[in-house]
């Protein structure tokens, strides 16, 4: 007979309620930042897939990887080759 252990996340300062939606998501965006910035081989990253895995219903986290396979998932999405304009031009055009 074999035996397996089954985890749950842990406490999160940043969550302190019960619903847990949003750290949910913060963990999903966290985890796929880390593995952007670090690799997939960087083991601290899967802190954020793990709990991810265990919050996140099965079916959100499918579309999400859908919607980032696409490039259309709004977290993560980067604008590339933006001009920085000079001189505090925030688009306030009269």
């Amino acid at each position: 007979m074999s035996s397996f252990e089954l985890k749950t996340a842990g406490f999160d300062a940043r969550f302190p309620n019960q619903n847990q939606t949003k750290n949910c998501w913060q963990n999903y965006v966290d985890y796929f930042k880390c593995v952007a910035n670090k690799g997939e081989d960087y083991a601290p990253c899967n802190q954020f897939k793990s709990v991810y895995k265990s919050l996140c219903p099965t079916k959100w986290t499918e579309q999400w990887d859908e919607q980032r396979e696409e490039g259309k998932f709004p977290a993560l999405y980067v604008v590339k080759n933006q001009p920085h304009h000079a001189g505090g031009d925030h688009g306030d055009h009269h």
